[in-house]
């Protein structure tokens, strides 16, 4: 009778493992009714954990460890325009959507009543009206601020085809105002699509704010002051997650996130314990075994099976797992590309879903010795991640394997 033994991935640890592991053989047995399962639990005892409690996360609690008298630390400070830079980051218009939304002024005044002066731009024109005082400077300005000139030049011919200027220069009759709301924009998207592009370099704080300042005053604006305006008070963004609030709770986040990342980081620097506990659990069942591991866990069996022959083991499965991609990057510990697997290698079959970004597969770089088999698992990432499990089609894939 073949033997499924389960190895879990990263940042799994009791009680969730055995709801996992209940539901992998809940979920197996219904298409492949004779099997014995069998798990190997590593987290509780070789998963990470942070061994100090956390010393290492600054601003604990939101104190600064470092200054006397438990001194506050600088996330605790008074705002420093960061919180709406986040924002920008995620939606350049935010801001400028923020105002037209917020009906801030009108270009006639309270009453409605005031004439415009002769020759002046209608509220809706006014923002392109600015924004054509750059032609022609853009270059100067990005090269000023440590920008590339395309990602900025891209932004200022996104934004001047926004719907959103009509909106904004109707509800802000301030032309200084105007023109920093729009450099604000202009810098956020030409740093957002740097950020995106997963540059080297980055321009700081300061040389942002001198890009805005520089924007603003060929606009119009007088320098001074070039930071402020309208800034937190108009801009709030319905998804905001603000920069100080995740600073204050570092250490919850970096609990809550730590078993995932560290289980990773931890097996990749150490991880024959794990191997070693994997190949304990073969060599107690009866042949023959098929070692199925999830994300971590089919790492952790591939490199075992590469690095130690088990006669036991007639099938290997993974499911969700970065092996193929680590094998490729030279991360993998028991393999280096261009290295082919060894032949005492059993079968490997690997089951992905394309919505998972930690899903690779292994055909391509292993011809003829790896089976990719593609599921959809209906969610998206992160999720279609952990979802394999309650997918019957997982099932149907490793059931039509079994030896």
């Amino acid at each position: 009778m073949t033997t499924a033994l389960f190895i879990h991935g990263t940042g799994v640890r009791e009680p969730g493992f055995s709801d996992l592991y209940g539901r992998f053989t809940a979920g197996l047995l219904e298409f492949a009714p004779d099997v014995r399962t069998a798990s190997c639990y590593w987290g509780g005892e070789l998963g990470a954990r942070l061994g100090a409690g956390g010393l290492s996360v600054p601003y604990t609690g939101g104190r600064s460890r470092g200054g006397p008298d438990g001194e506050i630390g600088p996330a605790d400070g008074p705002a420093d325009g960061t919180e709406l830079w986040a924002d920008l980051y995620r939606d350049p218009l935010a801001e400028l959507a923020a105002a037209a939304g917020s009906g801030a002024g009108s270009a006639s005044g309270p009453g409605g009543s005031a004439e415009l002066p002769l020759g002046a731009a209608l509220p809706a024109e006014r923002p392109r009206a600015l924004l054509a005082a750059l032609d022609g400077h853009v270059g100067d300005i990005a090269r000023g601020a440590g920008l590339p000139a395309p990602y900025l030049a891209a932004a200022v011919a996104e934004l001047a085809a926004s719907a959103v200027l009509s909106g904004a220069g109707a509800a802000v009759p301030d032309d200084e105002e105007l023109a920093r709301l729009l450099a604000r924009a202009l810098t956020a998207a030409a740093l957002a699509a740097l950020l995106d592009a997963d540059a080297p370099v980055v321009p700081d704080g300061a040389a942002r704010d001198a890009a805005v300042a520089a924007l603003s005053a060929r606009m119009g604006a007088r320098p001074e002051g070039s930071e402020r305006g309208l800034g937190s008070a108009l801009a709030r963004p319905v998804l905001r997650i603000a920069s100080h609030q995740v600073v204050r709770r570092r250490r919850a986040l970096t609990e809550a996130a730590h078993p995932a990342a560290a289980d990773v980081m931890l097996y990749l620097a150490r991880g024959e314990p794990l191997r070693r506990r994997l190949r304990e659990a073969v060599e107690e069942l009866e042949p023959p075994v098929v070692v199925i591991g999830h994300s971590l866990g089919g790492i952790i069996a591939l490199d075992a099976l590469i690095a130690s022959p088990s006669p036991r083991v007639a099938l290997l499965v993974t499911v969700g797992s970065q092996a193929p991609f680590l094998y490729e990057s030279g991360a993998l510990p028991g393999l280096v590309h261009p290295e082919p697997l060894p032949e005492h290698l059993p079968d490997w079959l690997n089951v992905y879903d394309r919505r998972d970004l930690l899903g690779y597969v292994g055909a391509p770089l292993f011809p003829g010795r790896v089976t990719d088999v593609e599921v959809d698992n209906r969610q998206p990432f992160p999720a279609a991640h952990s979802a394999y499990w309650t997918n019957p089609a997982v099932y149907r894939a490793i059931a039509a394997r079994l030896p």
